[in-house]
């Protein structure tokens, strides 16, 4: 007599036994079942020959060269298919080589995260296709993920109608814009780099006194950090805007990826390495920051 299960099915891929471990209590905890558990190397075989499944996790602590680079490609063009989703938890080591080839967002991408938030990245993802038939109890990371999208929508609208305010639509901002004329007809410089770099000092000595949760501003934090290297035009990896949001690596990751499907980051690919991509401002978010430095240095404002 079969045995039929209808509990949605991962693979589980790794290079480490912690690792796999890991990936194993969060599928089985969202109520999945694991067909697999095997190493990297036989991961491409193992997903040519599996029907279907429902989930991939893949756990990587090492750099596997082109195994890890065709894994991260082929999980990539199966969520863009819609196949099937991935969460891929990487060493912060990883994070350039990982999101140079993640581009879909049915591939979750971590960095050495806390259990709670890998378990929230399998219950996300497993939750995808499958709402009708799984009801997935995430309410404190789902209340948590709306309102990120909410935080996200409202910067968005905030700095498009700055931008508006600063120059017409379709008039491209350059590397280092004029100054703005005052009401009173006197010229205000918009902020240069390195008074945006001593923003971004004092924002960091406030967590000196107050700790970095209770000031926690991942997003503020990497649109002044792109606004300085704009007009440096200095390029961004995302492991450096990782660590210039000053929040842990996966919620970086999870505000860059928001923010980019918002229209305000862009990924640029590095044509000197395949397997790394920058993050820049889009001519519209720049255009907001300029128009809000600017309107804060008219009212000899302090920006922090």
């Amino acid at each position: 007599m079969a045995d039929w299960d209808d509990s949605p099915t991962v693979l589980i891929f790794g290079d480490s036994d912690a690792g796999i471990a890991a990936a194993t209590r969060s599928a089985t905890h969202a109520g999945a079942r694991v067909a697999a558990a095997l190493p990297i190397a036989a991961a491409i075989d193992r997903l040519n020959i599996q029907v279907s499944t429902d989930l991939v996790v893949v756990d990587v602590t090492a750099d596997h060269g082109d195994a890890l680079d065709r894994l991260l490609d082929r999980l990539d063009a199966e969520a863009e298919m819609g196949h099937h989703a991935s969460v891929v938890t990487v060493a912060p080591a990883l994070i350039d080589l990982a999101a140079a080839r993640i581009k879909q967002p049915g591939v979750a991408l971590l960095a050495t995260p806390q259990p709670a938030e890998r378990a929230l990245a399998v219950a996300e993802m497993l939750a995808r296709p499958r709402t009708v038939l799984h009801d997935v109890k995430s309410d404190g990371g789902q209340a948590r993920l709306q309102k990120l999208s909410e935080e996200v929508g409202r910067i968005a609208r905030t700095l498009a109608r700055l931008s508006d305010e600063v120059q017409p639509t379709g008039v491209r901002e350059r590397a280092s814009p004029p100054p703005i004329p005052a009401e009173d007809g006197a010229t205000i410089e918009p902020a240069d780099a390195p008074a945006i770099r001593a923003m971004i000092r004092a924002r960091r000595l406030r967590d000196q006194f107050f700790g970095n949760e209770l000031f926690a501003d991942p997003a503020w934090d990497m649109l002044l950090d792109l606004t300085a290297s704009r007009i440096e035009q200095r390029p961004v990896a995302v492991s450096s805007l990782c660590i210039a949001s000053a929040v842990p690596a996966t919620t970086a990751l999870r505000w860059i990826r928001q923010l980019t499907d918002a229209g305000l980051f862009k990924r640029i690919a590095d044509p000197l390495d395949g397997r790394r991509v920058f993050i820049e401002l889009t001519d519209r978010a720049a255009q907001g920051m300029r128009g809000y430095l600017t309107a804060a240095a008219r009212l000899g404002t302090v920006v922090v």
